[in-house]
């Protein structure tokens, strides 16, 4: 794989770079030494990996690691703000300033990350929901369409409003959060000793694909597109006539 001069001429001018390469570390370290030799030293290379370190994938940098980070969107990534942003050992935290602004520049809901994890954030907290949804399921708790009407029109439509650690505040009622633990710290705890672990066999695997097919039916997948993306869409409107009204946490703090 070796780039063009056209698509140099192309990057010309560039102040950020962002890569969408395979999620493979080896071919990542190969892309990433390439853009390295061709980009000018201040020019941000970031990577959409969804689950690699950038400490592993800027050692193909050699000249200038520094200027790698990871800026992980979301799909749909042109309705879902949001972007995680870490970077690596070697990755300066200028880089890690102008690519959080540089996110915010165009709309989006950048997010730092202090350390490296694998799989980031956000799709850690996806992988604990899926594997009790798909216990859920392959245990016949219920259906694969009702597991999924519990979270849309259950805890989804809170979390599309606040997160778990807001939502836990006011689940403490006038007692806050300091409440909520000491009402729930225990119990919630001692569920979390029954939550389930499936291995995904072939058979369990055929349970869950069953059980989504029976809840399409006929639809395809782009009226699927298109339903998720206008929710999705009046949602988004909706909060942000909602920011333009609350005073941000920056200004509030000062």
């Amino acid at each position: 794989m070796r780039f063009t001069a056209d698509l140099a001429e192309a990057l010309t001018g560039a102040d950020l770079v962002q890569e969408n390469g395979p999620e493979l570390l080896e071919f990542k370290q190969k892309l990433y030494k390439q853009l390295d030799e061709l980009l000018p030293p201040d020019v941000i290379i970031a990577s959409s990996s969804s689950g690699l370190k950038m400490s592993e994938i800027q050692s193909g940098a050699a000249s200038h690691p520094e200027r790698c980070v990871i800026g992980h969107p979301f799909n749909p990534p042109h309705l879902i703000p949001l972007v995680e942003v870490v970077g690596g050992a070697k990755t300066s935290e200028e880089t890690v300033q102008r690519t959080i602004a540089f996110y915010k520049s165009i709309g989006k809901k950048a997010i730092r990350l202090n350390k490296e994890m694998p799989g980031h954030v956000a799709n850690r907290l996806q992988g604990a929901l899926a594997r009790e949804v798909y216990y859920l399921v392959a245990e016949d708790v219920l259906s694969a369409a009702d597991v999924d009407d519990a979270l849309s029109w259950g805890p989804g439509l809170r979390w599309g409003i606040m997160g778990n650690m807001l939502l836990n505040h006011l689940g403490g009622g006038p007692g806050g959060i300091e409440h909520f633990f000491r009402q729930f710290a225990g119990p919630m705890a001692a569920s979390w000793k029954t939550l389930g672990s499936p291995v995904l066999t072939p058979e369990i695997q055929k349970k869950l694909v069953d059980g989504v097919h029976a809840e399409v039916g006929s639809r395809t997948i782009e009226e699927l597109e298109a339903e998720r993306d206008e929710v999705l869409l009046g949602l988004l409107e909706l909060r942000n006539k909602r920011s333009e009204t609350v005073v941000p946490r920056e200004a509030a703090a000062e």
